[in-house]
């Protein structure tokens, strides 16, 4: 496996302090938090990106995912409807999750793809993660997969269906 490995990225989300610090360490502003029974939902703006204009996210603990919406800058590709990462989540007043590594790329009615299976194995071989995170992140990422499938390739179809309806703000 000749693949870039680095330790897990872990990522917060301050509610009271309307903040979220990415896994590089920098705090940015968050323009919305919303507590579901079923999940956290942050907005915020992406300062100084070329194509990505603001971020928004669904934390799913009981699917251990993080379901992601995108809105690019005028002209930019856009590059999926969704982007979902398979994690950890740690809840509280503020809330941790910790990327496994695998993602799932949705265009909605079209296709949908894993990525970065050869990273969360190297992960997994260069003792990053341990072999019960890495079946759960397989686990948890195929059962995401089989149900936007079922769901005719709709992300906001499947996770109403499994009781979590989720809204965007835009």
């Amino acid at each position: 496996m000749n693949v870039a490995v680095h330790p897990p990225k872990v990522e917060v989300f301050d509610i009271e302090a309307m903040t979220n610090t990415d896994p590089k360490g920098r705090v940015r502003r968050v323009d919305e938090y919303r507590l579901a029974d079923f999940g956290l939902f942050m907005a915020r703006p992406v300062a100084g990106h070329p194509e990505l204009a603001y971020f928004q996210s669904w934390l799913l603990p009981r699917l251990g995912l993080r379901v992601n919406k995108w809105d690019m800058h005028p002209g930019a590709p856009v590059y999926q409807d969704f982007y979902i990462d398979v994690v950890d989540i740690e809840t509280g007043p503020v809330w941790r999750t910790t990327d496994l590594y695998l993602d799932i790329v949705v265009h909605t009615g079209r296709d949908q793809r894993l990525l970065d299976t050869d990273e969360t194995l190297a992960a997994l071989q260069a003792g990053l993660i341990d072999q019960a995170s890495a079946e759960r992140a397989f686990d948890r990422a195929y059962q995401a997969i089989d149900g936007i499938a079922a769901a005719g390739r709709n992300v906001d179809a499947w996770l109403a269906g499994e009781g979590l309806p989720v809204t965007w703000r835009h």
